[in-house]
């Protein structure tokens, strides 16, 4: 006979993602979720649709991961790296209308500031037959953008849409302690909140190549990087900072590579000054496997954000590659930098704190290839997507039960 717990594990569920943005583009939060639909789709028990806005402009329908069923409706962004629905479109209230006719157990929402999360919120709970709602927060502050009226017009939404959204979520989870700290201390969430970590793909990560371009052209340089958006809450601009107060000798055996893009690329570049091409070098936006490349032709990562973001995947992805980072505490680095055991965890971001650290690393070969190890035997042992996918799937039958 079929034990209880064997009936209820073989229930199909049926989950549809409103993602602030899925792939191709490019982003943490991208790779994150289409990570998390290709463990938890192996599951046959689990049927699975992601609704998303459609930039960069591709398919507007497509099978991935053998199963998950994508839908990318039609978008723009109001401001940089924030899309909303272009509702004059005929093609979106088509696709929504689709979806809505459809019967699915769950809605999950991920990162309570974008559009398209507000649109899952509406699709789970305004409506006659509400849908239970997970709600994934990604971000562990306020918006910080360049422009302080945008400032302000975030952290309005926030303490009004985005507390709402988060109130009337029937199961939050955040993605690290940092996260869960601000839903706490600063949204006055009042419930217990499980924190589930991300994982990382080994197997995929392991394939890449370093950036040949690189290694070559800066043959017998030090090579620092940053990989990511190009926003201030970043503090890139910080990381150029530390580089110009470097002393003449070391500057002379070293190189910054500053890989992305965001609202920030050209103030930056204005920043570097005379180093611009240089010493200090932009490579743009790049696509997953050339980030990688390039963190493994790089010598030391550096993380250098102001409180924002829950656990930057860019300092994962740096660390299982075998970096020695510096790394401010902030964006999930408190929980994942041991200082001088797998990188330097600095008090703050200040661009001194991060040039006397990058200078003991440049110094110091064997320190740096020692940091290094230790970071990829930490990162491999503790991200794995089999043990997050199950946290998850717990979470979900116990929801549907």
């Amino acid at each position: 006979m079929t034990s209880l717990k064997e009936s209820f594990e073989k229930r199909k569920i049926r989950l549809i993602i409103f993602p602030g943005y899925y792939v191709p583009h490019i982003g943490g939060l991208e790779t994150h979720v289409d990570e998390f639909v290709k463990y938890l789709s192996r599951d046959k028990n689990f049927d699975i649709t992601v609704f998303a806005p459609n930039i960069p402009k591709t398919a507007e329908f497509e099978i991935r991961h053998g199963k998950v069923k994508v839908y990318r409706y039609p978008a723009f962004e109001l401001i940089p790296n924030y899309p909303v629905a272009n509702f004059a479109h005929p093609k979106f209230w088509k696709l929504l209308l689709k979806i809505y006719k459809e019967e699915f157990n769950v809605v999950m929402t991920r990162t309570r500031f974008f559009f398209n999360t507000l649109l899952g919120f509406i699709f789970a709970k305004i409506r006659f037959n509400k849908k239970k709602l997970v709600h994934v927060e990604h971000g562990s502050a306020f918006v910080k953008l360049q422009n302080k009226v945008k400032n302000m017009l975030a952290y309005t939404y926030d303490k009004t849409i985005g507390k709402i959204i988060i109130e009337n979520a029937d199961q939050l989870i955040a993605i690290s302690e940092a996260v869960r700290k601000f839903l706490t201390q600063s949204l006055g969430v009042r419930r217990e909140i499980p924190v589930i970590y991300r994982g990382l793909e080994f197997e995929t990560i392991d394939k890449i190549k370093s950036h040949v371009e690189i290694k070559k052209k800066f043959q017998g340089k030090i090579k620092l990087c940053f990989v990511g958006r190009l926003y201030k809450w970043k503090g890139v601009e910080n990381i150029i900072k530390a580089y110009r107060g470097l002393p003449p000798n070391l500057m002379k055996k070293t190189v910054l590579i500053i890989a992305g893009y965001g609202e920030d690329l050209e103030r930056l570049k204005k920043i570097s000054n005379r180093l611009l091409n240089k010493g200090i070098y932009f490579i743009g936006k790049i696509d997953f496997d050339k980030a990688i490349a390039v963190m493994k032709a790089c010598d030391i990562y550096i993380h250098a954000s102001y409180p924002g973001g829950g656990l930057s995947n860019s300092l994962l992805q740096a660390m299982y590659c075998g970096k020695p980072v510096v790394a401010s505490p902030y964006e999930g680095a408190r929980e994942v930098v041991i200082h001088k055991h797998n990188g330097f965890l600095l008090k703050h971001n200040s661009p001194e704190r991060i040039r006397d650290a990058i200078t003991k690393l440049i110094k110091d070969k064997n320190l740096r290839d020692q940091l290094g190890k230790n970071a990829k035997k930490f990162i491999k042992k503790r991200f794995n997507w089999e043990v997050s996918v199950k946290k998850y799937k717990e979470i979900l039958r116990r929801m549907c039960g």
